[in-house]
């Protein structure tokens, strides 16, 4: 995809946890943001071939997707965007039947490398499904959970990587007096909004997120587009969607799935504007367009 200028959220970001060379956490200050969309590709994925057992998913998709930057899948249900992303970070390990055939590169690194330490992957990763899925903890522990299994140890240290993942989300100040309550205590966008922080506590250089917003009012709808939005040029947002007016607010890029020849396949891809806009492929003007491909 090509760069397409946006906006800059690299003021006063504040400090985090980061994994030093062991895998231990130390608290440090976030580094500011590579400017939004630079021309720099995060993402590489080239002749995706994905199947579960005989059945055939996703076949020879090849798609770039530039640093910074949110882009969104888009395309009727059945072809393969999520199974798409579940590839990223190669969450398709989990379900026995699934085969992947592809050569995949993040931020330079063989995501199907032999030698690949996948539970570094998935913190570098992050993901966000379509339903929240708090921990069945309280609040705080929600948050500390992920930071103690990568390191973190020390109370103080934990507090302020509560804190400041809570306050990210624009959560802090509504749970902050009721931190050790159960995290199903909270609305349906607050929930969502508690996993988006406990996978932004650990860093992650890129944020795959499954229909984030389907289970979700228009008005928490509204905070997690927000919220999605303010993540540009911080890091890498991949979000699939169903509704295309999300996808025109948000995104920068977008790239239309459909089904084709018995598999799900990439069809266009290109700015937002130009996905939208001057669709090249009938079956993307089809559908953009609210009409039958």
């Amino acid at each position: 995809m090509n760069a397409q200028p946006g906006k800059n959220n690299n003021d006063d970001q504040p400090a985090a946890a980061s994994p030093d060379s062991s895998g231990a956490f130390t608290v440090t200050a976030l580094q500011s943001g590579p400017p939004c969309c630079v021309p720099e590709p995060m993402i590489e994925v080239e002749r995706l071939c994905l199947r579960y057992g005989r059945t055939p998913v996703l076949q020879d998709v090849s798609l770039t997707i530039n640093r910074g930057c949110i882009s969104a899948l888009i395309g009727p249900s059945g072809c393969g965007k999520t199974s798409f992303l579940s590839s990223l970070n190669r969450l398709t390990d989990l379900i026995p039947s699934c085969r992947v055939e592809a050569r995949i590169r993040i931020d330079q690194i063989d995501v199907y490398s032999p030698k690949i330490d996948v539970i570094a992957l998935r913190r570098k990763v992050g993901m966000i499904f379509q339903k929240p899925n708090p921990f069945p903890l309280s609040i705080r522990r929600n948050i500390e959970l992920p930071l103690r299994e990568h390191g973190l140890r020390h109370r103080e240290q934990l507090h302020e990587q509560v804190e400041l993942a809570l306050r990210h989300v624009g959560l802090w100040e509504e749970v902050k007096d009721r931190l050790d309550v159960s995290a199903f205590s909270l609305s349906g966008g607050q929930q969502q909004r508690l996993c988006i922080a406990r996978a932004l506590a650990l860093r992650p250089d890129v944020l795959l997120l499954d229909e984030p917003c389907s289970a979700l009012d228009p008005i928490a709808t509204g905070v997690i587009e927000e919220l999605i939005e303010s993540l540009r040029g911080r890091l890498t947002a991949v979000v699939v969607t169903h509704n295309l007016d999300q996808a025109r607010r948000i995104a920068d890029y977008a790239a239309f799935f459909s089904n084709r020849d018995g598999a799900g396949r990439l069809i266009e891809h290109g700015s937002k504007e130009q996905i939208f806009q001057t669709p090249q492929d009938a079956l993307t003007q089809a559908y953009v367009n609210g009409r039958k491909g």
